[in-house]
């Protein structure tokens, strides 16, 4: 996902001191600097901006599944094709030089290797445009029109988030974190509402879960890049990073609940085992950003952000049971 991109190492009360030193999971210490060929698969899919399509392709074919909808191969197609787009063309964006020639400070490793790859990746950019136009063409024409709204809504506050800003000016303007649990739900359900809107009401409750989760994964990103104060941070962005834990077990509670009453909600028995899962899949991904957070001293920086995103890919259990069966 994509949660504010101007971050900063870890603070030294953050992480044991060099005469105390910690169990890593991964090969790559925090502190070390990553060679680009020593990077591990995991890495790479971070890094190559393939974390966040990953999961809006996941999740836009798991709710249409959850309905009993076989989407055409098109529609996840151009999900993927478009959400690449734009968190390649934001990581561009965010490592470009500042006003002088002088580097944007405290650039995280997904910039540094956008800035060195930057013209293949504008290549890849102008090649899955054709491509993502050729796919467009495909959809149905009323998920065309919801997706011209939402990407011009996207558009507008993408333009706004890189126009050069002030010192500090980023708290005064809609943080990404709650961008992301705005835009990311509408598109991943637009497929499926859009063919069928008479589950829109039964949808919705799951879609708000899958929000308030996407700006969870965002939320720990930025209080893990950013662990001492944040005071160029929007003032909702201070406070839920203060109260985590306490979001993401609400959250999860919710799901939990969702889940128990969800046979008083729908009439249908396929609509009821589809959406329970879907709800359990969100349960499965808030439990494992807690357990993330409990682990985040022993986990290297690119390896943590990489698994922040692999916990959304739950609905990719269902997914591969329903193959099976």
């Amino acid at each position: 996902m994509t949660p504010p991109d101007r971050v900063r190492p870890y603070s030294s009360n953050e992480s044991p001191t060099a005469t105390q030193p910690r169990p890593s999971l991964t090969l790559v210490s925090r502190t070390q600097p990553q060679q680009a060929t020593h990077h591990t698969p995991l890495a790479l899919w971070h890094l190559l901006s393939l974390d966040a399509p990953s999961v809006a392709t996941a999740w836009t074919i798991a709710v249409a599944s959850a309905v009993g909808l076989h989407l055409p191969w098109t529609a996840p197609a151009a999900m993927f094709v478009a959400v690449w787009m734009l968190y390649a063309a934001d990581r561009l964006l965010d490592a470009r030089p500042l006003p002088g020639g002088a580097s944007p400070p405290e650039l995280e490793e997904r910039h540094r290797f956008h800035h060195r790859h930057s013209r293949a990746f504008l290549i890849l950019i102008a090649i899955s445009a054709c491509v993502l136009v050729a796919l467009l063409r495909t959809l149905d024409p009323h998920a065309m029109r919801l997706y011209t709204l939402l990407a011009t809504l996207l558009g507008a506050w993408f333009l706004i988030i890189h126009a050069r800003p002030l010192p500090g000016d980023g708290a005064h303007r809609l943080p990404k974190e709650l961008a992301v649990g705005i835009f990311f739900p509408a598109a991943v359900f637009i497929p499926t509402v859009a063919r069928l809107p008479q589950l829109r009401l039964d949808l919705l409750p799951i879609a708000l879960l899958l929000a308030a989760t996407c700006s969870l994964n965002c939320l720990f990103l930025y209080a893990w890049e950013h662990p001492g104060l944040r005071t160029r941070a929007h003032w909702s962005t201070r406070w839920a990073t203060n109260h985590l834990v306490a979001l993401t077990t609400a959250v999860a509670a919710l799901s939990l609940l969702l889940i128990l009453i969800s046979p008083l909600l729908t009439a249908s028995a396929q609509l009821h085992r589809g959406t329970t899962i879907l709800t359990t899949c969100i349960l499965a991904s808030s439990l494992l950003l807690l357990l993330l957070h409990h682990l985040r001293n022993h986990i290297a920086a690119v390896h943590l952000r990489a698994l922040a995103d692999l916990v959304l890919l739950t609905p990719l259990i269902p997914l591969a049971l329903s193959r099976l069966a």
